[in-house]
């Protein structure tokens, strides 16, 4: 048998990055908890629509956990209340009949926002772009096994490649750093032979890179691990510093 909650929603609304926001109440019935929640913010947005009100604006794709899109700030927690998931795969049942939820953006100077709850997260592209690939010739693909790597690094790499930049590391941390997520890109080639010709030089261009768009320093909260919807370990900072270090002395 469907059960259904009522809830109420206090939403951030912007109308633009230089724009003055404030938060707005809402209240939505008889919500499946089986919806997810992006499901509950479309049932929202359609009795918005029928009133002849703008719709709240926040970001989602995939919908499955995957692209990191659906960047929203829930009670206090980014992607919401229970670890280990993104806003997308949270699903209303986690939440009780009548409970206020609060909802807001990433809160950070380098994701400023778009609109409502959407910001722009270019910033984690430019620093992708600045080191975060390994370069080579094109032609026919090797084979698999034509490079052994231990199934111990593997495991390690791909805990780090599981990284889907989304940004929760960024919102979590009470000084804005994006040392989680260039840990993670860092370190899954860093851990690879594909990334060792270019190990010095991705590790100096991506910090410098993030350095350079306005992230925080790493004061070792832990906070970006914790909320990190894709549980990359936070050792992944200690490597990077000690990549940036080896690059440097390098020099």
């Amino acid at each position: 048998m469907e059960h259904t909650i009522n809830v109420n929603l206090k939403i951030w609304r912007q109308r633009g990055p230089k724009e003055p926001g404030a938060f707005k109440t809402y209240r939505v019935e008889n919500v499946s908890t089986g919806s997810s929640f992006l499901e509950m913010l479309d049932m929202l947005n359609q009795q918005l629509v029928d009133k002849g009100e703008e719709p709240v604006v926040f970001d989602n794709d995939c919908r499955e956990g995957i692209c990191g899109m659906c960047s929203l700030y829930i009670n206090g927690h980014p992607h919401g209340p229970v670890q280990g998931i993104t806003t997308c795969q949270l699903h209303m049942r986690k939440f009780n009949n009548e409970d206020t939820i609060t909802i807001e953006p990433w809160r950070s100077a380098a994701f400023p926002v778009i609109r409502d709850l959407m910001v722009n997260r270019n910033a984690f592209d430019q620093i992708q772009q600045a080191g975060g690939y390994v370069s080579f010739n094109c032609g026919g693909a090797q084979d698999a096994n034509s490079l052994p790597i231990s199934k111990e690094v593997a495991d390690v790499a791909m805990d780090s490649a599981t990284c889907i930049g989304c940004g929760a590391c960024v919102a979590a941390c009470k000084n804005g750093s994006a040392m989680l997520f260039v840990g993670a890109k860092v370190s899954q080639f860093a851990l690879l032979p594909q990334g060792q010709v270019e190990r010095a030089r991705r590790a100096r261009a991506m910090v410098k890179k993030m350095d350079e768009l306005g992230f925080g320093n790493c004061t070792n909260t832990g906070a970006c691990a914790a909320e990190c919807p894709k549980n990359v370990p936070l050792s992944n900072i200690a490597r990077l510093n000690r990549e940036f270090i080896k690059a440097k002395f390098a020099d």
